[in-house]
């Protein structure tokens, strides 16, 4: 019988997701709706020490942002939760105490200082320090004391891990959906941990556990958990679980835009760009980061950038939309070279979106920027406003700055341009138009653009002189939206008060 897909997606609240985070989050969200299986958000709050306060809302916000919506979660709930690892605390500890009873892992009752001692030693004899089978005989673990001592110091509450029993001399082979078959041997291993001292387990424990008994049927992760799979197939052969074992698919890396070196959180700040889907607010300015929301980035613009950070179609196709992604999406074609950032790249997706997108939800978007400013937050305003600029700017933050004279008065003017059309014995020309447009009703676009260019041909005048004058009286330049639009859109009232501060600025050059 054939097992229904599902994946899951398990980052660690210790701060801001990360955008590599979104892309793994993505990938995995679009094979499952795809397939028609189960996307899954799990917690992985193991490392109690790295929590941060407010990182899992922020998680869920940012997925939420960019339309990943999961179908089991800690707020969605499911058959298969809790869905987060400090829940599930108890369900670790008998699959740990199992793989002792089996001989497969053992009990270490090192301290940190000892250990410190061993690494110090083996590093003044020139060796470096793993606790694997060459050393494990030297350590303070129940595979070098008798079973007595074992139990009396189990009983008195001395404090222990449990650490994996490699096996030496195996080769550990995986067959990894973008990489093809990759074999590490074992000797390259260590006994990695799996149950601390605070009864919490690792992430190597809690991952296989959890993915077993949610029954994730494909691990989607990044390329730097690869080296830790062979540890994670030797655990599901451990407990007997190798036969539902998920397959497994290593993302590329992102690399940094000069194409050398994973993309950090750091390097947002280095290079002037967003590497986090929403702003985060850390204790201090240096961990405090801006995210692609508010730096005026729509979330459909995102993450068709991101699909294609590593994904291909193999068309010539580059925008598409959620759905679309969801019907092409094959894991075959992610390639396994990483995939340099390209701010340039991910700006000009946000500009076809924003050429595109509906008037009254930019409006929505800017409505509280706008209010911020101190501007007019009329809905209907603002949408027509949109409208006019949203061709014209490359991001939401921009459509304000760049249409500021739609909301304040003008605060300088073309002057080069002015000092050639605006002619002391051409000033009638322009009283003429300001009559005009005083008479003009109904105020809008199409009558108002009647009645001027009936006065250009009436009196004779040159188009371009008249209304050059005429949006450099309004906005003060020469770029802009449609004139006839703009003005209407600023209304009557508006558009006779900017005529005569500009006039009177014009008479003084």
């Amino acid at each position: 019988m054939t097992r229904k897909l599902r994946v899951r997606f398990a980052p660690s609240p210790t701060g801001a997701l990360h955008i590599g985070g979104v892309r793994t989050a993505l990938y995995n969200y679009l094979l499952a709706k795809q397939q028609g299986g189960d996307f899954i958000l799990r917690i992985e709050d193991t490392d109690q020490g790295r929590y941060v306060e407010g990182a899992e809302q922020y998680i869920i916000e940012a997925l939420l942002w960019c339309g990943i919506v999961p179908d089991e979660s800690p707020q969605h709930g499911g058959a298969f939760g809790p869905y987060r690892q400090s829940d599930r605390k108890e369900i670790y500890k008998q699959y740990a105490e199992q793989l002792v009873a089996s001989g497969n892992a053992y009990y270490a009752f090192d301290t940190t200082e000892a250990l410190q001692a061993k690494r110090d030693a083996m590093e003044a004899e020139g060796k470096t320090f793993k606790y694997d089978d060459s050393i494990r005989l030297e350590m303070d673990n129940s595979l070098v004391i008798s079973k007595k001592e074992l139990q009396k110091r189990l009983k008195s509450g001395e404090p222990y891990t449990i650490r994996l029993k490699v096996p030496s001399n195996e080769t550990v082979t995986i067959q990894d959906r973008i990489r093809g078959k990759v074999a590490l041997s074992s000797n390259e291993l260590d006994d990695r941990v799996l149950m601390k001292a605070d009864g919490m387990p690792t992430y190597h424990l809690a991952n296989i556990v959890d993915d077993h008994l949610m029954e994730i049927t494909h691990v989607i992760r990044g390329e730097e958990w690869l080296s830790s799979t062979a540890h994670h197939v030797l655990l599901y052969r451990f407990l007997g679980w190798e036969a539902t074992m998920p397959e497994f698919a290593h993302l590329p890396l992102i690399l940094k835009p000069v194409g050398q070196g994973k993309l950090s959180k750091r390097d947002g700040a280095k290079f002037g760009f967003p590497v986090f889907p929403l702003s985060w607010k850390g204790e201090t300015e240096e961990d405090s980061f801006v995210g692609f929301r508010e730096a005026g980035f729509l979330p459909e613009a995102l993450i068709n950038f991101l699909a294609f950070l590593g994904w291909n179609p193999g068309t010539e196709q580059e925008i598409f939309s959620m759905e679309e992604l969801i019907a092409a999406f094959d894991i075959a074609k992610i390639g396994k070279s990483g995939s340099r950032f390209n701010i340039e790249k991910a700006t000009w997706y946000n500009q076809q979106y924003m050429a595109v997108a509906d008037n009254d939800y930019l409006a929505y978007l800017i409505q509280p920027l706008a209010k911020e400013k101190g501007y007019t937050t009329d809905l209907a305003f603002l949408s027509a406003f949109c409208g006019l600029m949203k061709g014209r700017v490359a991001k939401t933050t921009e459509l304000l700055e760049k249409g500021i004279y739609f909301f304040e008065p003008v605060q300088s003017y073309d002057e080069k341009t002015i000092q050639k059309k605006w002619k002391a014995d051409a000033r009638p020309q322009f009283d003429a138009l300001v009559a005009v447009i005083a008479k003009t009703d109904p105020f809008d676009a199409a009558t108002l653009e009647s009645q001027v260019k009936g006065l250009i041909h009436e009196q004779n005048l040159k188009m371009g002189d008249i209304l050059q004058v005429f949006r450099i009286s309004i906005a003060g330049t020469l770029k802009g939206p449609d004139l006839f639009q703009m003005a209407a859109l600023l209304g009557k009232t508006e558009v006779l008060a900017r005529f005569k501060t500009a006039y009177a600025h014009f008479d003084t050059l």
